[in-house]
């Protein structure tokens, strides 16, 4: 499609006046800037697995570029599964791309192995190596526009100063497709599974650097733009093998609300999660106004008073005896506040971890209970503290920044491998074959899931492992782990994965090192 092919698309699209001829378009605008997904400068990353949807949105995303200042990239995920139909869409994704002069880039995966090695379903590694992707992908177009800029002197504020075109990509935003039955499934799905109202209140329309600007529309309507427009796509078969819980709550649970309980089932779920997300935010803010009352404005998000109560602080803990006069749902959220100024970030803690913070109400001083990020819930004379622990782990200088990730740093160095037997024993420096390594390794301390493989070829949990070496309960969330997602590589001062063993077949060598480790042996 040349320049002048595109230039008379948009003007059957676009009206005179400046407005979208086309009501579904219109409507995709009108959702985009009620929910401020877009400013103009942000360039957008929009995940195409070649299906109706998503090439609905790459659509939609390319007629609205002059309309919104945005940029627009596209990233296919192969994942490794569905043989030459996989192949197919990868290919029909590029020919896309290219008739419409965006950007692609296509990313093969092993959905399977990943799958195999994190403990997880296929549809689940799939998902996250996918997120993994997009966010790479959105980094490095960050990156890569500040080059541009600082390469024009545009930096800075002078930059800033020139306009929309120096502050191209200064924001990197990432465009999913999912739409008005996607939500009502992830609703329906989390009821089932027992979710708190966080997770009933369905898909946000915007999160992070995430957008979904399909959210409003039904799958029917994305396949009836579509087909109206001449546009083609293709179908994953995979999305009609009802084994996957998705797709069985996509393909049978869902028409069967509408076909024998209530047409607008749909609808009426995804209004009933539209008011839940309210009296989520309203459970919230009504939490944080009463850590404020007692704590000082510093615990609400955006006061920015740093001023506190007389004597009192979040290290200080609140009353228990005026937490238990609260209602039950409110305590709930009092608790979330609490860990959040504890510098714990809530997607790693769950209800079971609310019961036990609240559950020590009823035992007396000293009592605890240890929480995700070496975060700890402590009863002290009749007040609850949840505050980062203090004590050291097996090296007493490991200590943690306030995300909850770890101070000390691990040196890596990559080098290729001349003598596979030629590595001393060391407590603190560690050599792995670093051609299966996965993911982005990253320093930080245990979470649920973690675990490391044995020389018998099984799987270990890290949890399971601190418990057999007796290692005390207070330090096991202090003890700095190196991790490929949920597999550990090293509990630093402890042991190695057997999966990453340097062996005869190793080819290149990582070497880490931690910052200040001393023992050998």
């Amino acid at each position: 499609m040349t320049k002048d092919d595109r230039e008379a698309m948009r003007k059957k699209v676009w009206s005179e006046d400046g407005l979208p001829k086309d009501a579904f378009l219109r409507q995709t605008l009108d959702y985009m800037r009620e929910n401020e997904m877009t400013v103009p400068g942000d360039g957008v990353v929009a995940g195409l697995s070649g299906g109706a949807d998503s090439v609905c949105l790459l659509i939609l995303l390319h007629s609205l570029e002059k309309t919104l200042g945005i940029g627009l990239r596209a990233v296919h995920v192969h994942h490794g599964i569905r043989g030459g139909e996989a192949d197919r869409d990868a290919s029909f994704c590029e020919r896309l791309c290219g008739r419409l002069g965006i950007a692609c880039r296509v990313v093969r995966i092993d959905a399977p192995r990943e799958a195999a090695e994190k403990g997880i379903s296929v549809e689940e590694a799939g998902r996250i190596a996918r997120y993994h992707i997009f966010e790479e992908e959105a980094r490095a177009w960050e990156k890569e526009a500040r080059r541009e800029a600082e390469a024009h002197g545009e930096a800075g504020e002078a930059g800033q100063a020139a306009g929309t075109a120096s502050l191209a990509c200064r924001r990197a935003r990432i465009a999913t497709a999912h739409h008005a039955n996607d939500n009502a499934e992830t609703i329906l799905h989390n009821l089932l599974r027992g979710s708190g109202l966080k997770g009933l209140g369905g898909i946000a329309p915007a999160r992070g650097r995430v957008i979904r600007p399909l959210l409003w529309a039904e799958s029917g309507a994305i396949r009836e733009f579509l087909s109206e427009k001449g546009i083609s796509w293709v179908e994953d078969s995979s999305n009609r093998e009802n084994i996957y819980t998705r797709n069985c709550l996509r393909n049978e649970i869902l028409p069967l609300l509408e076909e024998r309980i209530n047409t607008a089932a749909i609808s009426n779920i995804l209004r009933a999660g539209m008011r839940i997300r309210q009296a989520d935010a309203y459970f919230e803010k009504q939490a944080d106004e009463w850590l404020a009352a007692r704590m000082g404005d510093a615990c609400v998000p955006g006061r920015g008073s740093t001023e506190e109560k007389s004597g009192a602080s979040p290290k200080n803990g609140i009353s228990i005896k005026e937490l238990m006069e609260c209602e039950e749902i409110r305590r709930g959220y009092i608790v979330r506040g609490m860990l959040r100024l504890a510098g714990c970030p809530l997607k790693d803690v769950t209800a079971r971890h609310i019961e036990e913070i609240l559950a020590l109400a009823d035992k007396g001083t000293g009592k605890t209970a240890a929480l995700p990020y070496g975060i700890e819930a402590q009863t002290e004379y009749g007040r609850l503290c949840i505050r980062r622990r203090e004590t050291a782990s097996a090296d007493p200088d490991f200590a943690a920044n306030p995300d909850g990730t770890c101070k000390q740093e691990i040196r890596l160095e990559v080098f290729p491998c001349k003598n596979p037997a030629d590595f001393p024993k060391n407590q603190y420096t560690k050599w792995f074959d670093y051609d299966k390594i996965k993911d982005t390794l990253s320093v930080r301390f245990r979470c649920p899931g973690d675990y490391f493989m044995l020389p018998s070829g099984g799987r270990k949990t890290v949890k399971s492992f601190m418990i057999d070496e007796k290692i005390p309960r207070q330090q096991r969330g202090r003890i700095p782990l190196l991790a490929d997602g949920s597999h550990i590589l090293w509990i630093v001062g402890y042991r190695i994965s057997e999966y990453y063993k340097i062996t005869g077949e190793t080819k290149t060598i990582l070497q880490a090192k931690l910052d200040g480790g001393k023992s050998s042996g």
